[in-house]
């Protein structure tokens, strides 16, 4: 079974088992327009079918799993641990662009990542490893950029941390190979899915309670007006005959039972939380079209 080689806010893992209860007993393709760290992708392990994420750095990961594996995983062979002396060979040995001091092997790394987001040349595969290094050193596994979309998360504290991903990213490779791995608007799934196909939704957002108005709502980058479209897309797959599940905000709620889908709430745990104290049960939802005597 492959696993997700990333961790990412939001990840599904411990709702794999409510999502599951909602499949349908029979699907053609499977698609994850909203694609992110891919637990439920990498569970259900599908034959067919498509994935998107509108981070493009996200996406060259993937695709370099995908299409380079064993580069990849020589590549993260080569790092060294976060709390090292940074490399006299690489730049930003001594200092980041703006001149500030870097001594430790992590900020490093950070600032060799952020070559395309200041404007400088960069490599797809050195990229990607990068990604894959940071995220598995970086402080509580986030992805955070800043408004010039300089990736800004201070380093982690781990014991043994885990950054090659050796197994789990030759499984993924294997995995990846047999969907369209796309780098665009959610929307694009009313084109590439088709009856019989499954669709699953995760959309950003921010878990709110039971009481919060739609109105209120509101996640960075994915705001009302993103959340009102999506909506619209699911109704028309569902016009489509395409299965679709959904998980969202609580204060989705409303909005999906009215449009006739069969919804429940459901707790779940904020897998990245900066106070692991805090990592308690949010409200979430879980929208599908399929019926209950119709689900696997």
């Amino acid at each position: 079974m492959a696993r997700p080689v990333l961790k990412w806010a939001g990840g599904k893992r411990q709702l794999l088992p409510r999502l599951y209860e909602r499949f349908p007993e029979t699907y053609d393709r499977y698609h994850e327009p909203f694609f992110g760290g891919g637990a439920l992708f990498f569970d259900c392990e599908p034959v067919a079918g498509s994935i998107n994420d509108t981070n493009d750095r996200l996406v060259n990961f993937y695709r370099q799993v995908r299409d380079r594996p064993e580069e990849l995983i020589d590549r993260l062979r080569s790092f060294d641990d976060p709390e090292s002396d940074t490399d006299p060979d690489r730049r930003f040995a001594e200092t980041d662009r703006k001149g500030s001091e870097i001594t430790v092997y992590y900020y490093q790394q950070r600032a060799l990542f952020n070559d395309r987001p200041y404007g400088d040349d960069y490599d797809e595969l050195e990229e990607a490893a990068l990604l894959c290094y940071l995220n598995r050193t970086c402080y509580n596994g986030l992805y955070r950029e800043n408004s010039d979309g300089g990736f800004n998360v201070p380093i982690g504290r781990y014991s043994d941390p885990d950054w090659v991903r050796e197994a789990e990213i030759r499984a993924a490779s294997d995995l990846l190979e047999i969907v369209e791995i796309c780098n665009t608007d959610f929307a694009y799934v009313l084109d590439a899915a088709q009856q019989g196909d499954l669709v699953y939704f995760d959309p950003p957002y921010e878990p709110m309670s039971q009481t919060a108005s739609f109105t209120e709502y509101s996640a960075a980058g994915f705001g009302r007006d993103d959340q009102t479209r999506l909506l619209s897309v699911a109704t028309e797959l569902d016009a489509m005959d395409v299965h679709v599940i959904l998980s969202n905000s609580g204060v989705m709620y409303d909005r999906y039972d009215d449009a006739g889908f069969f919804v429940e709430r459901e707790g779940a745990t904020r897998a990245i939380n900066s106070d692991a104290a805090n990592r308690d049960e949010v409200d979430e939802i879980i929208a599908t079209n399929v019926p209950p005597d119709q689900n696997a």
